[in-house]
């Protein structure tokens, strides 16, 4: 079958996820090309040569360490011309080299009015629909009601009216409108081969923009060793360890953490929980989601949330690291082998 997959450009989960569909999807035989922008689609390209069509993307903005609308809007019309540009002479490539079947979208609009425009088919792939399509169970906070609102309003824009919405999620919520089914977070093949065991040390990961006092907090807990990933430097500060980027040793680092720090991401949320690896998580502000996932996270007993990242906080949530990790027993996973199987079913209905 001829697929045409869209992957995101904003946030590399919705890249190092989609690795794995693709890859699964052309051992089974299937013509995929897929559609990405960013940082994305530098990563897809490396992976699926000559397959991945360079497209521009929708942008975030930051600022004061929260999602900005106002400056979200205005670099959106900033770049609308480009974008238009690139996108139609991408459009126009598509249409002369490919005729695709089905389109998959992971929360991305090109591939999504491809299909619409040419009436295909579209399975939506991604977590962010639980927000839309799922019933949830945990406090909505005052401070996030507005910041709910707007998660829900765009979640519910982005790929409508699709064939079936396939949601990604380390939690139970069950579905609650039709076309809906739940599977289990999607794991990359790197973390379903380490070998989780309980180390000294404790993974953080936060980039400089979000925590300004990130290394005078770590530094305030001596005794304890913190592996940081986010600032991608290579230095000592007495206990805390800036580590730059590498793939093989952030997943080392992660199989041998005693606990995880962390914003509410999916893709590390999700991997630390299948690893059975405690978190601390401070969502940014201003993203639903990331409460939404951090909220969980308490809830299940998998770890805390905080709204600030504190000494008091981190040590309140190392002292019960080892009830979290009796916790964390209870989750059990096999592999992705639910959402393959989910896929396969969808696309045999489409035959």
């Amino acid at each position: 079958m001829k697929i045409l997959y869209g992957v995101p450009g904003e946030g590399m989960g919705h890249a190092t996820r989609s690795k794995v569909i693709i890859t699964y999807l052309l051992a089974q035989g299937h013509e995929v090309q897929v559609v990405s922008s960013a940082r994305a689609y530098q990563f897809l390209a490396k992976a699926f040569p000559g397959r991945v069509h360079e497209i521009k993307g929708f942008h975030i903005a930051y600022r004061n360490a929260a999602v900005s609308t106002v400056n979200t809007a205005m670099l959106t019309l900033k770049t609308a011309s480009a974008t238009l540009k690139m996108n139609f002479n991408r459009y126009r490539e598509l249409m002369e080299k490919f005729s695709p079947e089905v389109v998959i979208s992971d929360f991305e609009s090109f591939s999504f009015f491809f299909a619409k425009h040419h009436r295909l088919p579209i399975i939506s792939i991604d977590n962010m629909q639980v927000i839309n399509r799922c019933l949830l169970d945990i406090p909505l906070l005052p401070e996030w009601k507005s910041s709910f609102q707007v998660a829900r309003n765009v979640v519910k824009a982005k790929v409508p009216r699709s064939a079936h919405y396939l949601v990604a999620s380390f939690f139970d919520a069950p579905a609650c409108k039709d076309n809906t089914t739940v599977v289990p977070p999607i794991i990359r093949e790197e973390i379903l081969r380490a070998q989780p065991h309980p180390g000294n040390h404790v993974l953080v990961y936060q980039s400089s923009t979000n925590q300004k006092n990130l290394l005078q907090t770590l530094q305030q807990l001596p005794r304890e060793t913190f592996y940081v990933y986010g600032f991608n430097k290579e230095e000592q500060h007495g206990n805390v360890h800036l580590k730059a980027f590498s793939e093989e040793g952030f997943i080392q680092d992660l199989a041998s953490a005693k606990a995880v720090v962390a914003n509410g991401g999916f893709s590390l949320l999700s991997e630390a929980v299948y690893l059975h690896k405690p978190i601390c998580s401070v969502p940014i502000p201003k993203q639903f989601e990331q409460y939404l996932n951090a909220a969980y996270v308490q809830k299940l007993g998998y770890g805390r949330y905080f709204p600030e990242f504190t000494p008091d906080g981190l040590k309140a949530f190392l002292y019960e690291v080892p009830q979290f990790q009796e916790q964390l027993q209870h989750y059990q996973q096999q592999g992705n082998e639910v959402l393959f199987a989910e896929l396969e079913k969808l696309l045999s209905q489409i035959k």
